[in-house]
């Protein structure tokens, strides 16, 4: 006997507590913290654990609702469905729930990272894109089981839920790759730009001598960039690279990104995490022709296409390298204002330092991690930068993500 409990696949009957970052719920069970997917605040739910490594806390799913709270709907994805327990789609946390509701959980959990990780009191609302719950998203991952089929995995699992159709995915997408056999084990993206073409890249995985694997992408379907408008301006875009998946997304945040940065006329900015271009466009218009902007990234792919995509505006430069790297450049022109859209995990300490230290009036932080984006704002709390403006929208419904932008002024 160890003396750690190990309540894997044991049913427990708990009273959910409030919402929590990771698209769960936090309930207590024999003085042990379990963290419940698929329920909601105020609900007595059956639930089995599917993971417990000992100590004071496990993860379960919510198999049965003994008490239904208000905001509790019927999932309309039948692989979201509560009696399939386990064996549900692990790609919607909150299929479950309606819309209205969706977004005061959200409001609730950033709202808490930001006061727990930053000390900040700032009650947040999460807006609502436009195009409801269903059919946003554009661009979808899935994997391959050992049959050939097509589907996405469960929560915390490597297994393959084959499936038909995705309901959160634009039309005719997954139907794509769902009716048809694939290798075993390969990846699957599929692409839907802005003009309607559809492409879909495989990434099949090949045995090699000594039990290595080798990656090897070969295009399916359309011809592999895609075709994207916003406010009227092209963009192009490798159809495996990063781009706003919410239909309504890139329009919106252009707009919000544009109004917070507001660089001089003849200023500087800096675009970090700058990808193709979508953020540098605003930014060289707000400097005009005798301003500059600074876009840098680390895919060179991404570099690539935001050449083309700003080939008109000689006043935006491009730095491929990881933002880190081209920072610690002395000859980097200081910025008046810093544009950022890092990865999920944020931009972190040596990144916040290195913008700091050119004392720009403004930064706009974009982040799709609320704990993240608190982590961030405290760090640029240390070096002199309060938080003044943030808005943040539902662009992932019926998941648990939320996006933030958020704007941070020099004190003095």
């Amino acid at each position: 006997m160890t003396g750690k409990p190990d309540w894997t696949g044991r049913r427990l009957e708990v009273e959910v507590g409030p919402v929590a970052h990771g698209g769960h719920c936090v309930a207590r069970y024999e003085g042990r913290v379990v963290f419940v997917r698929h329920a909601l605040p105020g609900e007595v739910v059956i639930a089995e654990v599917t993971e417990d490594k000992g100590g004071g806390f496990c993860r379960a799913d919510a198999v049965e609702v003994r008490q239904a709270a208000p905001g509790r709907v019927t999932p309309p994805c039948p692989l979201a469905d509560i009696a399939l327990g386990t064996d549900r789609c692990g790609g919607c946390d909150f299929q479950h729930v309606d819309g209205e509701t969706q977004r005061e959980l959200k409001s609730a959990v950033v709202t808490e990272q930001l006061q727990r990780i930053a000390g900040l009191d700032w009650p947040v609302q999460v807006r609502e894109l436009p195009g409801g719950l269903l059919r946003w998203r554009t661009r979808a991952r899935l994997a391959v089981d050992r049959k050939g089929n097509a589907g996405f995995r469960p929560s915390r699992s490597h297994r393959v839920i084959p499936v038909a159709d995705c309901p959160i995915t634009v039309e005719g997408a997954v139907p794509e790759v769902a009716d048809r056999r694939w290798r075993p084990g390969a990846e699957l993206t599929v692409t839907a730009d802005g003009e309607g073409e559809l492409h879909v890249t495989a990434l099949d995985k090949k045995p090699q001598r000594r039990g290595h694997q080798q990656a090897v992408a070969r295009q399916v379907a359309g011809s592999g960039v895609a075709h994207e408008t916003v406010r009227g301006l092209p963009f192009e875009v490798s159809a495996q690279g990063f781009w706003q998946v919410h239909r309504a997304a890139p329009e919106t945040f252009t707009e919000v990104v544009a109004r917070l940065a507001a660089v001089p006329s003849r200023g500087v900015a800096w675009d970090l995490y700058g990808g193709v271009g979508l953020f540098a466009a605003d930014l060289a218009e707000q400097v005009g022709p005798t301003g500059s902007v600074l876009l840098v990234e680390s895919s060179r792919r991404a570099v690539e296409d935001a050449v083309a995509n700003l080939r008109d505006l000689p006043q935006v430069g491009f730095r491929a390298g990881t933002v880190e790297r081209v920072l610690a450049d002395e000859d980097v022109p200081a910025p008046d204002v810093v544009v950022l859209d890092p990865p999920r995990k944020g931009a972190g300490r040596e990144v916040v330092e290195a913008i700091t230290a050119r004392e720009p009036s403004r930064v706009v932080h974009v982040a799709c991690d609320p704990a993240a984006l608190a982590r961030d704002v405290s760090l640029f709390a240390e070096n002199g930068y309060r938080l003044v403006e943030l808005e943040a929208y539902d662009a992932f419904p019926m998941t648990h993500h939320v996006e933030c932008i958020a704007l941070l002024e020099r004190e003095g």
